[in-house]
C-alpha cells in the first residue's frame, strides 16, 4: 500500500522546524513517516534524506512545506526531482506551491508536465538571481575600490628597523631571508616591502 511520507529541513540545530512539521501532521502525514535534516541545502549529502530515499516506493507520496526546504541548489533539486518521480515512480507535493504537485490530473501527463515547468523556471530564476548577485557584488567591489577602499587585511607596518636592513641588503652585506628573519616577516614580505621603498626613493 503506498505510504506519505514528510521532509522537513532546517538550516542549522538553533532553528525551529515546528512549522513544517505541523503542516505536514495537518495534511495527514503520520509523524512516524516525517524525516527531519538539521542541515545546510546546499546539497543532498544528509543522513535523514538519504534514509528516506531508500525507502521510497512507487506510488508513495513526499510532502515538503517549500521548494528551498527540499534544497537550494536547483540543478540538484532537479535532479533529485527526476530520480523520485520518473525513476522511482513516487509523487512530491510542494505544500506552498500547488502546482509543484505529481498527483494532479490523476497521473496522467499535464500534472508531471506543469510540475516539471514549473522547476524548470524556479531554477531559472534562481540561476539568474545568483548571476545577479555576481554582478552586482563584483560592480559593488568595483565602485568601493574607485573610492579608494581598500580590502582585505590592513598592511603591517614597518617597523624602524627596516630602513637599516634595507640599506644593508642594498650593499649586499646581508640576504634578504636574513633581513627577513631580524624583522620576524616573511622572505616574500622583505621583498614587497623594498619594492615599495625602492619605488618612493626612485620616485
Amino acid at each position: 500500500m503506498p505510504t506519505e511520507y514528510g521532509y522537513v529541513r532546517v538550516s542549522t540545530k538553533k532553528q525551529h522546524e515546528d512549522r513544517q512539521l505541523i503542516a505536514l501532521v495537518e495534511c495527514g502525514v503520520a509523524p512516524r513517516n516525517i524525516f527531519t535534516d538539521k542541515q545546510s541545502g546546499k546539497d543532498f549529502n544528509r543522513q535523514k534524506y538519504s534514509r528516506l530515499i531508500k525507502r521510497l516506493r512507487q506510488g508513495d507520496t513526499i510532502f515538503i512545506k517549500s521548494i528551498d526546504r527540499l534544497g537550494r541548489n536547483y540543478e540538484e533539486i532537479q535532479n533529485q526531482w527526476r530520480n523520485i518521480t520518473k525513476d522511482i515512480g513516487a509523487d512530491i507535493v510542494v505544500l506552498d506551491m500547488p502546482l509543484l504537485d505529481t498527483r494532479q490530473k490523476e497521473k496522467d501527463l499535464t500534472g508531471q508536465f506543469i510540475a516539471d515547468l514549473v522547476l524548470q523556471i524556479l531554477s531559472y530564476v534562481a540561476e539568474t538571481e545568483r548571476a545577479y548577485n555576481r554582478q552586482r557584488q563584483a560592480e559593488g567591489i568595483a565602485a568601493a575600490k574607485a573610492k579608494g577602499v581598500r580590502f582585505g587585511r590592513p598592511p603591517r607596518e614597518k617597523p624602524d628597523e627596516f630602513a637599516i636592513l634595507y640599506e644593508t641588503w642594498l650593499r649586499k652585506e646581508i640576504s634578504a631571508r636574513a633581513a627577513a628573519l631580524e624583522l620576524g616577516i616573511t622572505h616574500r614580505t622583505f621583498i614587497l616591502w623594498a619594492t615599495q621603498h625602492s619605488a618612493i626613493v626612485t620616485g
